[in-house]
């Protein structure tokens, strides 16, 4: 068994599909075909159930996958450990971050540390607050950056900025056209919101809470994965949305947005690391950078 064939299990198993794991990976379908078949035929064990042209992981599989993603994590973390005797003039450091962040707020950061620390490669991966929760507490990514609320007793949540979110609608939209003397009824209008486990949605659904709703009282026309696709159709009329305000000053700008004055809270967006596991320097070093980036 080797490391490769341990990272080609883990890519296919995330994605359940052979091609997107060999895209991610940046190999070809058959080497990764026949690494899972070297593992599977080694140990006599099959991982996968193959239905059709689709690939499964099975009950064998997900036992497995806990203790690959075990295996990698500790490889990771010597990997930090040896580069940190370099000085910082080479190795790795993996950053999962949730889309608001990783979109917006996360680029000038890393330019700033890349600059700074030109031989440290950085691997960043997106997803929304639960799984990038999860991605540092299994040990895939040394830091995670979310906008969402995390508790999680394997981790460190630290606020490290803030950021306002905004309610927008389209320009054709009836608050847009008349907009409402005061705060707008927000059970008279269909929204279009982020799905389950977003950062977003949660900081939304604290702000409904405040003022005694919940999202069962809402008329929800759509629920979308990204933030792009939540803009673009509060663009076209779908509704209103919840966005951070850096992404809704983009459709301000442009006129396809307008938001609306209503007071929502400040969220804070969290650092995550392991209490646990390794933390290298260049990890230590971004977040110092990351840190002065923040807003006053």
């Amino acid at each position: 068994m080797t490391l490769e064939q341990l990272r080609i299990f883990v890519a296919v198993a995330e994605r359940q599909h052979i091609t997107r794991a060999a895209t991610a990976l940046n190999l070809t379908q058959s080497a990764v075909s026949s690494a899972i078949t070297a593992l599977e035929g080694r140990h006599g064990v099959a991982l996968f159930d193959r239905v059709g042209r689709s690939i499964v992981l099975n009950q064998a599989g997900e036992a497995f996958l806990a203790e690959a993603r075990g295996v990698l994590a500790r490889v990771a973390a010597a990997e930090a450990a040896l580069a940190d005797l370099s000085g910082l003039e080479r190795g790795r450091l993996s950053i999962h971050a949730s889309q608001t962040i990783a979109s917006y707020w996360l680029p000038p950061r890393l330019t700033a540390f890349h600059a700074a620390h030109p031989g440290i490669a950085l691997d960043v991966a997106i997803g929304n607050t639960a799984q990038v929760a999860r991605a540092v507490a299994e040990g895939a990514a040394e830091i995670g950056l979310v906008e969402g609320l995390v508790d999680d007793p394997v981790l460190n949540r630290t606020v490290i900025d803030q950021e306002r979110l905004s309610l927008v609608v389209g320009p054709q939209h009836p608050w847009a056209v008349a907009p409402p003397d005061g705060d707008p009824d927000l059970t008279q209008t269909d929204w279009v919101l982020r799905e389950q486990g977003s950062g977003t949605r949660s900081s939304f659904e604290a702000a409904l809470a405040g003022r005694g709703l919940c999202l069962a009282d809402l008329r929800i026309a759509m629920v979308l994965p990204g933030n792009e696709a939540v803009r673009s159709a509060v663009e076209a009329g779908a509704g209103a949305g919840v966005m951070s305000e850096s992404l809704a000053s983009l459709g301000v700008a442009r006129g396809a947005l307008v938001e609306l004055p209503i007071d929502l809270p400040v969220r804070e967006f969290h650092l995550l690391r392991h209490k646990q596991r390794y933390r290298s320097r260049a990890g230590d070093v971004f977040v110092d950078i990351a840190k002065r980036h923040a807003k006053p």
